[in-house]
């Protein structure tokens, strides 16, 4: 099969030609792109910045090019974050998924390869938001102001992913406690076998996963922190 790709020509083109009436649009196309460039790779946080990276990247210098018509950049740029934040939702799921499945054949989250995958979920927010600053930084003058509310706003309140991601990683830890408190199931060394490959295994329920969020659905979000 092949890997999805994204295309950083058609986004960039979308927000350059993009209206204040295209919200709705700009932010589905942000999110498709980051689930393409994520889809048929590990979901390791390497992966996940790079594809944040790239999507980041397209909009700004779209948005960029765009500046001069009248439209809010800040509008344009807030759209494309969270459509990214869409798809990193998608990817929390994923994450979710894939370890109930393991802790239902026995495996202990205390183990190397699933406490990595605990901890890489607390920090998907980070990565958002480092990668970002990045794009942030190279996008020059025409966007400086505008990419520096963004950030402002996304420090200061959150993002949905993030939310979702530490909520979700404390529930499996619980889970995971309540299943070595009953019994330790048999199974464990095919159950370690499949932690160690544990970022492959995401990879395909989030492809598993991509119609959702292509037909306008995601998964139910905690509220924004504060």
């Amino acid at each position: 099969m092949a890997r999805p790709t994204m295309d950083p020509e058609a986004l960039i083109s979308m927000f350059e030609s993009a209206t204040a009436q295209q919200g709705a649009q700009l932010r589905k196309a942000a999110g498709d792109a980051t689930l393409s460039a994520l889809q048929g790779r590990e979901l390791s946080l390497k992966n996940i910045r790079a594809a944040l990276k790239s999507v980041a990247d397209a909009a700004s210098l779209g948005a960029a090019k765009n500046a001069g018509t009248g439209v809010d950049a800040q509008a344009l740029l807030d759209n494309a974050v969270a459509g990214m934040d869409d798809a990193l939702l998608k990817a929390v799921d994923a994450n979710r998924v894939a370890l109930e499945q393991l802790v239902a054949q026995g495996a202990d989250l205390r183990e190397k390869h699933l406490k990595k995958a605990l901890d890489d979920l607390d920090k998907f927010e980070g990565t958002m938001f480092a990668t970002l600053k990045k794009t942030a930084a190279g996008a020059g003058a025409p966007l400086a102001g505008a990419w520096g509310q963004v950030l402002e706003k996304m420090q200061a309140g959150g993002t949905l992913s993030g939310a979702q991601a530490a909520s979700t990683a404390e529930q499996m830890a619980e889970q995971m406690q309540a299943t070595v408190r009953s019994s330790r199931a048999a199974g464990l060394r095919a159950a370690q076998a499949l932690a160690e490959s544990y970022t492959a295994m995401v990879s395909g329920v989030l492809i598993g996963m991509s119609d959702a969020l292509q037909k306008g659905s995601s998964p139910k979000a905690p509220p924004r922190r504060k």
